[in-house]
């Protein structure tokens, strides 16, 4: 037994779950026996192939359960040959002819049945995680579903029917997430909140990191970047990863500072990143720990009902195959109705309040982010299951209703986060210059900084409204308006943004007024969460995105206006602007532009590359009415909209649980001019550079 801050004690997050394994036990080995013999059974095609296909899987499971209770070690090459077959059957290469691809599944197994029967086997395929961690009464009601299905086909055929109705198995699936999710939810809500769920962290901070077997102990997917990841990042010098994960910890502990928020009150911390980086994790973890935050890592989900559509959350290895994530964003669609919003929605409510003290005690989020992967261009396929409208917003409305119940127990006045990216393998030959680049933009200097951006921050606050225009072909022509200030020497409207919540440094933003705000916004190339948008268009009026699309399907308009609708406006058919902001990292810019990376650089990168524009909700959503101050001592007034300021009657109408980037880089940029009330014009930034006085020093990367 192991204690941290203030005694409180946990154990081996096994011992945790043997009484739980023991119970079930006997379940797990009958429902497996009865798998097993599905093999010798004669099933009817085309369902056949299906069940057998299924049974295999799950088989396979189970002989994984039993390397892991026998403690066997396998070395490296079987290590990569079990994690290769585990993950094997929707792999690219495969996908085309496997029962989880809905095209596929409906071709062989018809409409409607494919698409139930692929969604269960997605499910099933939760099994790998539930495996590796020991969860068998999760894995025991998966074979329990799977076999309930079965049963009421094999019904069917002794009742002289081809198949059984489709609503039956429907149903199956239906009561499947329904009944458990008492089980599956409170799981997910303390995995983020309970350090004694120490699965990653034991692989984290007891494995023999110069030994790359420990990738496979996680259960994830390890691609040829992770590996190669780990391994660059064993070549780097002591200091230089104690650098990387010193400005990640630190940026975590002056986001408390700046927010004036007392860190002192929290004990714990949740880290978030992709695998690979394990070396300056450990380094991090011993950072947190020494500021008195114990950390917590929990998996990206995995069971629809905890997936998230767009992204994902947690700690996770390589996607498999982003089509397969893609086809099955919204398998939701099975059961989301009233009922089962409303059951989900008073689970998660018993769940904080059970966990309420572990909620407190957590300080929020330290996320390290990747970037360099080719732009994914999903194929929308009919086949794959989509939320009508109705179920749309029910799922929108459970976001909007749950952020706030999350509030009640986690309040938003109380936490804070920091956000850092580097680059994977994939970004190229040149991925090691790229990386030492990205850890040199990561530690810029913080008072140089910090100057320069009151230049900017002084010329706005003189402004009534901003225009912002673009060239070359971007046909960028906005114009935000501006908060009044009462005391402009006491009061502002941008917050100076250095290295703190969002790493790198180089931003001045605010939340603007909407009404007055309207116009254009274009850009070429943006990399939004995995896609890579083309000619991106979104059009506001009094602060509201009315009209949007893009160009990456162009034979089909709609399919384009879809994929924003989707990924940037979370599902939602107009959100407000919830923010405006001037990048000033040239550094980075110039990074880019030297390696032709730009398309490629993560939203938190490239926002400060540009100015950007965010649509949802205001960065001070939930804590608008604590004070926010800058460095020169004047609070930042800006932190309400018309929209944001609804919570005052009703909440509901206050928020919509988003908030998405969108930057216009340097090279498509023509001109930013604050306008004052009397029609006087200061220009900060002139055909792309900088040209407001005393900010010319930051043209010098762009040279």
């Amino acid at each position: 037994m192991r204690m941290y801050k203030e005694g409180i004690h946990f154990m081996d997050y096994r011992t945790i779950l043997q009484e739980e394994n023991d119970a079930v036990r006997e379940r797990l080995d009958l429902s497996m026996e009865r798998v097993a013999a599905m093999g010798e059974e004669d099933i009817r095609q085309p369902y056949g192939n299906y069940f057998r296909c299924v049974s295999r899987f799950i088989l396979m499971i189970g002989e994984l359960v039993k390397e892991r209770e026998e403690g066997k070690k396998l070395s490296l090459p079987q290590l990569q040959e079990r994690n290769h077959r585990l993950y094997e059957d929707i792999l690219p290469e495969h996908y085309e002819v496997s029962f989880a691809n809905p095209d596929y599944a409906v071709k062989e197994l018809g409409e409607g049945y494919g698409q139930i029967l692929s969604a269960l086997y997605t499910e099933i395929r939760g099994d790998i995680v539930y495996a590796f961690e020991m969860r068998l009464e999760n894995i025991a009601i998966l074979n329990e579903v799977f076999l309930e299905v079965y049963n009421l086909f094999v019904q069917a055929w002794e009742e002289g029917a081809d198949c059984p109705k489709e609503q039956q198995i429907k149903d199956a699936f239906y009561w499947y997430v329904s009944d458990y999710s008492d089980l599956l939810l409170p799981w997910r809500i303390r995995e983020g909140l309970d350090p004694k769920l120490s699965f990653a962290k034991d692989i984290i901070m007891e494995s023999d990191l110069n030994d790359l077997s420990y990738l496979y102990e996680f259960g994830e997917y390890i691609s040829e970047s992770e590996l190669k990841l780990a391994a660059f990042m064993n070549t780097l010098p002591q200091e230089t990863v104690d650098k990387m994960a010193d400005t990640y910890t630190e940026g975590y502990r002056k986001g408390f500072s700046v927010m004036g928020r007392d860190i002192t009150k929290k004990k714990t911390v949740v880290v978030e990143y992709q695998l690979g980086f394990e070396r300056m994790i450990r380094k991090a973890v011993e950072n947190f720990q020494k500021m008195g935050l114990e950390p917590i890592f929990y998996r990206a989900a995995v069971e629809s009902l905890n997936r998230r559509p767009n992204g994902k959350r947690g700690y996770f290895g390589a996607s498999a195959n982003k089509q397969y994530d893609y086809d099955h964003r919204y398998d939701s669609a099975l059961y989301m109705g009233n009922a089962f919003k409303e059951r989900k929605l008073s689970i998660l409510k018993a769940a904080y309040e059970q966990y309420s003290e572990l909620a407190s005690w957590c300080a929020g989020p330290a996320v390290v982010e990747t970037f360099g992967e080719e732009g994914f261009t999903p194929v929308n396929k009919k086949t794959a299951l989509a939320l009508n409208d109705h179920q749309q917003e029910l799922t929108l409305a459970y976001a909007n209703e749950s952020r706030q119940v999350i509030n009640q127990y986690m309040p938003g006045d109380e936490t804070s986060f920091t956000i850092i990216a580097f680059p994977k393998p994939e970004i190229g030959p040149d991925f090691e210059d790229i990386f030492r680049e990205t850890i040199a933009i990561n530690t810029l200097d913080y008072e140089k900084y910090q100057k320069i951006q009151q230049k900017l921050i002084d010329a706005l606050d003189k402004a009534d409204y901003v225009e912002i225009t673009g060239r070359d072909g971007n046909e960028t022509s906005m114009k935000v308006q501006l908060h009044t200030l009462t005391d402009p020497a006491k009061q502002t409207n941008f917050e100076n943004c250095v290295s703190d919540v969002n790493i790198p440094l180089g931003e001045v933003f605010t939340s603007p007024v909407l009404t007055g705000t309207q116009g254009i916004l274009h850009v070429k190339e943006v990399y939004v969460e995995d896609y890579l948008f083309k000619d991106l268009r979104m059009v506001f009026k009094d602060g509201k995105v009315t009209e949007f699309g893009c160009g990456n399907f162009p034979e089909s308009k709609e399919q384009g206006k879809d994929l924003v609708k989707q990924v940037i406006m979370r599902g939602h058919s107009w959100l407000p602007l919830g923010e405006f902001a001037i990048g000033t990292n040239t550094t980075a810019y110039a990074m880019a532009k030297k390696y032709q990376i730009g398309s490629k650089l993560p939203i938190l990168i490239a926002e400060k590359t540009g100015p950007h524009f965010a649509v949802g909700d205001t960065c001070y959503s939930f804590a608008e009415d604590s004070p926010m101050y800058n460095p020169d001592g004047k609070e930042v007034i800006a932190r309400d909209n018309e929209i944001s300021l609804l919570r005052k009657e009703d909440m509901s109408k206050a928020y919509f649980s988003c908030h998405t980037d969108i930057t216009v880089p340097y090279c498509e940029l023509g001109d930013i001019v604050a306008v004052g009330k009397d029609g006087s014009r200061i220009t900060l930034i002139r055909q792309g550079r900088f040209a407001l006085e005393g900010t010319e020093g930051l043209n010098e990367a762009l040279d």
